[in-house]
């Protein structure tokens, strides 16, 4: 279970936001600058998230993946994490799937502290700047 700020009112009690929903200000502000994320960090203490490495997905999500991108099973060998490669590189969901994928696999394949520190840093840098780009 991962820990985020509700930036988006639900449309009804058991239904999803969409992107169309009603955003306060404070909704606003918080997914702007990424900031929506940071009881993630809660996670990643507690051990159930690395703070670099493929994104997680909705388990539901994992095996419709898996079914119709090959590829998509080979980022399942490392944990999951806050920000990885493909966040750096495809900030709010500007990618394919594929994209996303070859890039998760292209970190774990090249995976060094180094890279990671560089990760790290970059997402920190786009906290601070609206849009979260």
């Amino acid at each position: 279970t991962l820990l985020t700020f509700r930036t988006v009112r639900r449309r009804d009690e058991g239904g999803a936001a969409s992107h169309g929903a009603a955003r306060s200000r404070v909704g606003r502000l918080l997914a702007r600058t990424s900031l929506a994320g940071l009881p993630q960090l809660w996670n990643v203490l507690r051990g159930d998230l690395s703070l670099v490495g493929p994104r997680p997905e909705r388990p539901g999500a994992v095996q419709q993946l898996t079914q119709r991108h090959p590829e998509y099973a080979a980022r399942l060998r490392m944990p999951p994490g806050l920000t990885g490669l493909a966040q750096v590189h495809a900030r709010r969901g500007g990618t394919s799937t594929e994209d996303r994928v070859r890039l998760d696999n292209l970190y774990i394949d090249s995976w060094s502290l180094w890279q990671d520190l560089r990760l790290v840093l970059r997402t920190a840098g786009s906290l601070f700047r609206l849009g979260g780009r």
